[in-house]
């Protein structure tokens, strides 16, 4: 769509979305795939369709509206437990530990027929490894619904080997979701990071753009854009994956990468004390960042052939 400018920034730390930024699939329709063969597996195992939808719904939206302390994980049995019993008769009846089991199984077996056709992007394969080569640590800042195992099989689709990155968010390490955010302060919490020291790589305008609000820089991947809040998109670095591919190959190598970033669960008090020094950001700190705002502004206007308002 457009020429890109060069870093600003000296980055410590590259972060990236997955629907729609490393996987060529958007997130809606991975998620009707996904409901659709959950659903077939569950009700061979003798799960009541009905009963089923509310109690993943309910549990989705859980995960989606959690904000700490509990983990996404948490959030999540704690939802779908106390529904998918409800009512039951007795030879439906399940414990945690056996559901949990038979959604394994699942991940293990029929997930992967949701992934089929998808093509990986080798712009963004070749980006992700020439970063990688380069020094920066990477990680997978993906909205976290699901177990480890579900999204590493997805980076696969991706044609991406999951130990690229050093942190993989998903339910277990979790306490919140895009565009909360608790959700990017736990992961500068993991990194032992500032916000300027981040590039954050995505596809949404809100979902993954939200970063920039606690100091990251950001590139925004314009294949498979989703701006609900029609952004002015000369206000940000922005391009296809091919031109993405080609701003990385630019990059000088990570002089400073972070290290022992933490691919666990963080203590929530560590996770508090993290949002709460990104929300006191310095005069300073903010007026940097709108300078930069209007520099970008400006540098898209020219290539254009454009004024700058």
């Amino acid at each position: 769509m457009t020429q890109t400018t060069t870093a600003t920034r000296a980055y410590r730390a590259v972060c990236f979305d997955l629907d729609g930024t490393l996987l060529a699939m958007d997130m809606e329709e991975f998620l009707g795939g996904y409901f659709a063969r959950l659903a077939r597996f569950m009700v061979k195992h003798g799960a009541d369709p009905d009963r089923l939808k509310m109690a993943l719904n309910a549990g989705t939206r859980s995960m989606g509206q959690n904000n700490g302390p509990r983990t996404n994980e948490q959030a999540y049995w704690d939802t779908f437990m106390e529904l998918i019993g409800k009512d039951a008769p007795e030879q439906e009846q399940r414990t945690k530990e056996e559901w949990i089991e038979l959604f394994t199984e699942f991940y293990q077996t029929d997930f992967d027929l949701v992934g089929e056709g998808v093509v990986p992007d080798a712009h963004m394969v070749r980006a992700v490894q020439t970063l990688a080569q380069k020094g920066y640590p990477l990680l997978l800042t993906t909205t976290p619904l699901f177990p480890l195992m579900a999204v590493e099989r997805r980076l696969g689709w991706a044609g991406l080997d999951p130990s690229l990155f050093c942190r993989v968010t998903n339910y277990e390490n979790s306490s919140a979701a895009k565009p909360s955010l608790r959700y990017y302060a736990e992961n500068l919490a993991a990194m032992g990071l500032e916000g300027a020291d981040v590039l954050m790589v995505g596809n949404n305008t809100v979902e993954d753009l939200a970063f920039c609000k606690l100091g990251a820089d950001a590139f925004l991947m314009t294949d498979y854009l989703i701006d609900p809040i029609d952004l002015d998109l000369s206000t940000v670095k922005h391009g296809s994956a091919q031109e993405f591919a080609a701003w990385v190959d630019a990059l000088p190598a990570c002089a400073d990468p972070v290290a022992d970033v933490a691919t666990e669960a963080l203590d929530p008090q560590v996770v508090e004390a993290t949002l709460e020094r990104c929300a006191q950001m310095s005069a300073e700190q903010q007026q940097a960042a709108q300078d930069e705002a209007e520099a970008t502004k400006r540098y898209y206007a020219k290539v254009m052939g454009q004024p700058a308002e």
